[in-house]
């Protein structure tokens, strides 16, 4: 949803109301993954944090306090929201001369053991989402080498008429989320200040 000022928190609420029971707005999302849908754009992307057990716990931390949104132009509507299957966020990006509020229900929650230790969950969009797909947020830390990665996968297509037409833009604004995004888990997950 396109907007030409920041909604109020009530605004939110209420949005976030009317959409949380409706369906998902892309075919067949699955707890556990799916073949990406037929004509979505993929991205992949992740970043190494450090490694050892310290900068895991750190990293699924941040991630359970959606840390990968802490960034000046984008806000999660609401941080508290828990990480658990069903939960519905809002996405709320402040772009030049307007505002977008996204809604989005988390599909499933992923928390591995095994040579790979990995954490995290996938989002997939409703009705009032200019994007229509799935994106995942995991914490892995793998055994072999000690390394502890953030990875973000994601498969999407414009859901919205603004979005299409604008669907350069709204691809460099997918590439800006994934950076800033990787750059506030590496804050996140850092060295604990004394």
């Amino acid at each position: 949803m396109f907007l030409l000022r920041r909604p109020t928190e009530e605004q939110i609420r209420q949005f976030l109301f009317a959409e949380q029971h409706k369906p998902f707005s892309y075919p067949n999302p699955v707890p556990g993954g799916q073949p990406t849908p037929r004509g979505y754009t993929v991205d992949h992307n992740r970043i190494r944090l450090g490694a050892g057990r310290e900068v895991f716990e750190r990293g699924v931390e941040a991630l359970k306090h959606w840390k990968m949104f802490n960034f000046a132009w984008l806000n999660l509507c609401w941080a508290e929201a828990p990480i658990e299957t069903g939960t519905t966020v809002g996405v709320l990006a402040r772009l030049p001369g307007f505002w977008s509020l996204n809604a989005c229900r988390i599909v499933f929650v992923i928390d591995e053991e095994g040579e790979v230790r990995r954490y995290g969950f996938a989002y997939g969009t409703l009705p009032a989402h200019v994007e229509r797909g799935e994106e995942s947020f995991v914490i892995e830390w793998h055994s072999k080498d000690d390394s502890v990665w953030y990875d973000i996968l994601a498969y999407s297509r414009p859901n919205h008429l603004l979005a299409k037409m604008g669907y350069p833009v709204t691809r460099l604004l997918q590439k800006r989320f994934a950076r800033d995004s990787m750059k506030a888990m590496l804050s996140a997950s850092g060295k604990p200040r004394s």
